[in-house]
Parts: C-alpha cells; structure tokens; sequence
C-alpha cells in the first residue's frame, strides 16, 4: 500500500481536447512508414543498434514489440529484427548486456520482457532474469534504493524506477516469483515513501544529492513514463488499486506540467534536446498507454492522439525523419527523435481501438525459469 500523503490533485482539464480525425488504421500505417525510415536510416545488422546508441537501442527493441502487437502484420520483420538484435547487440558489447551503468541494464531487460510478452519464447525471459542477477549489486545506495553506475557515482530516479519495474515485471511472469515480488515491493516503498523524489507538482526530478539525500535536478519525462509502466505491473502484482491511484495522479501532473498547448515538451532541454533528451518523450507516451489499458481515461486517448497528429503534420520531414520537437517545425534529427516519435504513433494506434491494446503481459504466462 501507498503512503496516503501523496497529493492528488482535482480532476480538472489540463488539455484542450480536439476533435480526433485520423483512424486506428492511419496511426498504424504512420507507425510503419516511420519506423520504416528508422529501419532503413539508423539500424546496423551488424551491431544490432540504431545509430550506435545503446541504451536507446534497447527502448526501440521495445517500441517494435509494441507495433508488432498493435499491427500483426508487421510481426515477421519484428521477429527477424529481434533476433538479430538478440545475438548482434550483445556480441559487440562483449557478449553481454551489462555495462557499468545500471539503468542501460534495465532498459535492455524491460525490451527482452516485451519482446517475452509478445513471443511467449522464454529465452527472451531468461536473459531479463540474467540482467537482474547483475542488477542486485547495485541496491543499497548511500541514501537508499539502487546506485546509477557501478562506481556509485549518484543515485538517480530513472535507474530506480526501472528497478522497480524490472522487479515487478518479472515477478509477474515467473512463477517462483518471491526474489521479484519482495524487491519490487521494497523498492516501491522506498521510492515513493522515503525517497522525496516525487515533487508537489506530482512529477519526479531526476535524482538525489548524494551528501545529504535531497532532491535536485530537472524534471524529465522519461522518469515521469517509466513509474507509470512499474505502477501498473505492481497493481497487477499485488491487487492492490493504490499504485494505479498514484500513476494517475503523476499522469496527470505530467501532463499539467510538461505540455505546452497539449503537446509533450521536454521543458528541460527544449528546443536542443541531444539523443538522450530525444529519446524521453516516447518513454512516457509508451507507458501512458500501458496506464490507460489497466484504467482507461479519456484524457489520455486525447492527449496521444493529439500528439501523434502534431508530429505528422508538424514535424516531419519529406524524407520520412522526424525531430526531437513533437510541436515542429523539425530539428535534432536521429535515431533516437524518430523512435521517441514513433512510441507516440504506436501509442496513438493502440488507444484508438480497444481490440488493439499495448499492455503489459499481453500475452505473457508464468513459467518455470531459473
């Protein structure tokens, strides 16, 4: 159960809501033309990354899996890219999927629990559970929850956040589950009661001053989409309505605080965002979704279709390359713009029809695996 301290705000209309005007076939088929000018711009067959971007690569793996669920017809290449990616990517960092930083880590076993949820083959699940093996080194950080890097340099949201949904997500597809289930559990509690990184505004800065645990840093949205996507997969886990409680009210704080004019604007490095700050949007438009599949909200559907729409008409280039600017006109190009962009066509797509939703364990079992 959540603290009752957090603040939740009156359900007022943050958005002006417009008129929706373009189909769940048209999202999809903007989905596919986008990732296609992805595909064909950035991906190494030979490395299994986009661009030579690592950590990024592991969210595109997972934004694949989202098209593939919303289009099936775009499975066979999704497939095929999995497994390049799957032996590719790892075999040129060292055959591995660790690096120094803990939050890389999670990203990958995030994308490989997807891709599980999408495939049902559970070599997918194994190397997720490989990650989080690793993973628990990194707990008991100076001011508590997961230490950012291996050379306890910082303790920052987004690595914790993805603890807590590393955790929770495997503790809900495999079956001796007690490991997962009691350090998804004990993260949850430090982050949302002990940790103070969640702000009066309902959105969550980006990580804690070492010397004396305070928080500090921008907000970005990325941290504000990830909590969503763990909050889901620990109401799941646990039944408890709480934790959905709370992803709405850090939804909704998300979108009061970091929109302009409904569209999602990354305040904290607009409008020169680099190919990390390109890539936080489509994190939270993912996630978003994955909220709205365990407790629909109009406002969301509104929101994601209106971004989708803004970035078609607003920020896109005749080439098919879109900007890290969802509101245009188009700059900062890249691998990591387009796939940002393209969370928000795939999500646009899976709101738009109920028959195709994006969430979490979709399709997923227990196993028995490690």
């Amino acid at each position: 159960m959540l603290s009752a301290l957090l603040y939740v705000p009156s359900p007022t209309r943050a958005l002006p809501l417009l008129p929706r005007t373009i189909s769940h076939a048209s999202y999809v088929s903007n989905a596919v033309s986008a990732v296609g000018s992805l595909n064909n711009k950035w991906f190494s067959q030979s490395n299994g990354q986009w661009d030579n971007l690592w950590w990024n690569s592991a969210n595109i793996v997972t934004t694949i899996a989202d098209l593939a669920h919303v289009n099936t017809g775009y499975m066979e290449t999704a497939s095929g890219i999995f497994e390049n990616v799957f032996f590719a990517a790892q075999a040129s960092n060292n055959g591995s999927w660790l690096n120094d930083f803990y939050d890389d880590e999670q990203w990958w076993a995030l994308a490989w629990i997807k891709v599980y949820d999408l495939t049902n083959n559970g070599t997918y699940l194994l190397a997720a559970q490989s990650i989080f093996e690793d993973l628990k080194g990194g707990t008991g950080a100076t001011c508590g929850g997961q230490w950012w890097d291996k050379d306890h340099n910082a303790t920052n949201t987004i690595n914790n956040e993805l603890y807590l949904a590393v955790g929770a997500s495997l503790a809900n597809r495999v079956r001796d589950n007690r490991e997962y289930k009691d350090a998804a559990t004990q993260q949850a509690d430090w982050l949302f009661n002990t940790s103070r990184l969640m702000n009066s505004n309902n959105t969550f800065v980006d990580g804690l001053e070492l010397s004396d645990c305070t928080p500090e840093g921008p907000v970005w949205s990325y941290n504000q989409g990830v909590v969503l996507g763990a909050l889901v997969e620990m109401s799941r886990l646990t039944g408890d309505s709480s934790y959905l409680d709370t992803a709405a009210t850090i939804a909704q704080g998300t979108l009061r605080h970091l929109t302009v004019s409904g569209i999602l604007t990354e305040t904290a490095a607009y409008p020169n965002e680099d190919s990390t700050a390109a890539q936080f949007k489509g994190v939270f438009a993912r996630n978003l979704v994955y909220l709205q599949n365990a407790r629909g909200n109009g406002d969301y559907v509104s929101f994601l279709q209106n971004n989708a729409d803004s970035i078609w008409s607003n920020n896109r280039q005749s080439d098919g390359q879109v900007g890290a600017d969802w509101q245009g006109p188009v700059v900062s190009t890249g691998a990591a713009a387009q796939s940002s962009a393209l969370d928000c066509l795939v999500a646009a797509a899976a709101v738009s029809s109920q028959s195709h939703e994006v969430g979490v364990g979709c399709g997923a079992t227990k196993v028995d695996v490690l």
